[in-house]
Order: C-alpha cells, then structure tokens, then sequence
C-alpha cells in the first residue's frame, strides 16, 4: 500500500475514534479549459515554489496541480512528509530535468523536537512510546550536545521511509514486520541551532546537506540527551536560492491561473 494511501486511511480513522465525522470524499469538479497562453508557459517548463500544506503528501501536491494547470510533465524535487509544511520545489516542462539539481541543493528547516519519548516512525505519524524523565536536562546540556551532530556525520534513515531495497520502499517492509538491515549514510549538518527551549520541548533550526532525515536527527539527539525525543512539527524553508517566504499556497497558486 502507498504511503499516502497508508497515511489517509490512518489519518481518517485516527479522526473517527477522536469522536469526529467520518469525512466526505469530495467529487472532482471538472475544470473549465486553461487559458492556452497560461498553460503554454508551464507546458514549456517552469519551477513554482509551494507552501504545502500541513496532512498533504508530496504526490497530493503535484496531483492537484496537474490538473489545475491540465499538463501531464510535472514533477517535485524533494519529498516533504504528510505531518511536514513548507517549501516544496515543483517543477514542468523542461524543469523536470533540473530536479536532481534542486534536490542536491542544502536545504534549511525550523521545527520541534518533544523530549521524554520516543515514536516508531521518528514523529507524530505514530505513538509515542518508553516515556522516560527529562528533569534533569538542562539548556547547558540541550545546546552541548547539538554540537556533536554538526560538520560531516554518519546517519541511519528511519525504517520508516520511502528508502527502497529491492524495489520496495521500506516504510512498506517495516509495517509488514520484515526486518531490514539499514546502512549508514553520510550527510552534512552546517548547523544545529536551539531557536527556544519550552521542556519538553525544543525548537531548532537546522541546514544539511541532501539526504540527511530530519526524523533521525531528533530520534538521535533524543538518545544523545538520554531522554528520548521524537519530532513533532517540521517546517522546510529554504532549498538552495528558494525559499518559503517567496512560496505561494495552494490557494493563490490557483487563484493565478483560474
């Protein structure tokens, strides 16, 4: 199962035992014809910054934007979770082929990090879980220990992640119970900075190199503070010369071309 479907399903039920509505599939409106000299400039290629929305998947982006702008050629440089926001690179045309490009590009991220536990996914798609005492941590020891994640560091991915082997993401294997073997990657860290302290949790602000999962960071500080940690909100703001600020929502990406 895909891990948007895996996500909206758990998403969905996770709302229905809250004592929520069950939520209505909404039919798809069939969209009058593009302007032709709108849609020609993004047929021919272009890279449109996206603010994504917080419980939209990387794909739910690209999707609604294809049929927005009705062209098939379009693509994203840079998955960005369901439970993350912010700037996400979509490229048409021509662009396409600049998507490597743009995902080797250092990437900037604000966000939290909650103490005291621990989740299976690394955030909040699943449980905390080993709730452990944060009493005894001190900013002294919070800002100490940032300083071993930073310069270039080895880094085990999440288990859950859109990682293949063999052709299969391991997200996929993980919630079958197949037990995978993970392998160190080597990532960069240019900062690691505690923007504010609020126990249990913490906010940061980090730049990295491609590859490095923000996810692993906060479980790995989390174990280096002896507390635990897990992520629990993650905002991209920069990737390269792109940043969120000059990003457009969803909404006024469609008021444009409407």
């Amino acid at each position: 199962m895909a891990r948007k479907q895996t996500y909206r399903l758990r998403y969905t039920n996770q709302l229905i035992e809250a004592g929520g509505d069950v939520p209505v599939k909404k039919e798809r409106e069939k969209r009058p014809p593009i302007n032709p000299e709108i849609q020609q400039t993004y047929l021919e290629g272009k890279a449109i910054s996206i603010d994504k929305p917080l419980h939209w998947t990387s794909f739910d982006v690209v999707r609604k934007m294809r049929h927005i702008l009705q062209i098939k050629k379009i693509g994203h440089a840079g998955t960005l979770d369901p439970l993350a926001t912010g700037l996400l690179i979509v490229c048409t045309g021509k662009f396409t082929k600049k998507i490597n490009e743009y995902m080797a590009a250092e990437k900037e991220y604000t966000g939290t990090i909650t103490l005291g536990a621990v989740t299976p996914t690394y955030d909040l798609e699943s449980t905390p879980e080993q709730q452990k005492d944060y009493s005894f941590v001190t900013k002294e020891l919070l800002h100490e220990k940032t300083k071993q994640f930073i310069g270039d560091i080895q880094q085990f991915p999440p288990i859950y992640s859109a990682i293949k082997k063999d052709g299969v993401a391991l997200y996929e294997l993980a919630r079958r119970g197949v037990e995978v073997e993970l392998k160190l990657r080597n990532i960069n860290i240019k900062l690691f900075e505690l923007t504010a302290v609020e126990l249990p949790v913490v906010h940061f602000k980090v730049i990295c190199s491609t590859g490095t999962y923000i996810r692993s960071l906060a479980n790995d500080y989390g174990a280096a503070l002896g507390c635990g940690g897990y992520l629990s909100s993650l905002r991209r703001t920069k990737i390269g010369e792109f940043k969120v600020d000059a990003a457009a929502t969803m909404e006024d990406f469609e008021s444009l071309i409407i």
